[in-house]
């Protein structure tokens, strides 16, 4: 099994709110759900976690979301947290009950639950290393040496 989807949707609709700034009323669940190629009401679950998380603000009933903190304060590790990509401690499930009557199934789980934590914690290190910022640079660069070519 992966991590949810909606942490990269995630990084994608902080990155378009970023690039289209300064037209913050085009940022509606139908234009950003047609970046991701989604449905709308993904779209509109995701970005209800992302202004819980303080990094998006959205206004009932008034089209347009914008960005509520500057992307170069936001970590992955930040959008990762925000949309529950995984629960708390959870990268990596450990299969319940298994047989007690079997040398593997009773020491299975405290064998490996340490070895998960360091992986994920490992993961989440690394998460913390990159801002969304850099994340649209690279896209922009990415753009701009598409047009050259």
């Amino acid at each position: 099994m992966s991590i949810s989807s909606r942490f990269s949707v995630g990084i994608h609709l902080l990155s378009l709110l970023d690039i289209d700034k300064d037209q913050p009323e085009i940022n509606t669940s139908e234009f950003l759900a047609g970046s991701v190629n989604t449905n709308p009401a993904v779209v509109r679950k995701i970005m209800g976690m992302l202004r819980n998380a303080g990094l998006v603000k959205t206004r009932p009933g008034k089209a347009g979301a914008e960005l509520a903190k500057d992307l170069s304060e936001v970590t992955l590790l930040d959008v990762y947290k925000a949309v529950e990509a995984v629960k708390e401690n959870q990268l990596f499930s450990i299969h319940d009950h298994p047989n007690p009557k079997c040398i593997v199934g009773r020491n299975i789980q405290h064998s490996i639950g340490e070895h998960f934590y360091e992986a994920q914690l490992a993961l989440e290190q690394s998460l913390k290393k990159t801002t969304v910022d850099q994340v649209v640079r690279q896209i922009e660069k990415d753009e701009a040496s598409e047009e050259r070519h």
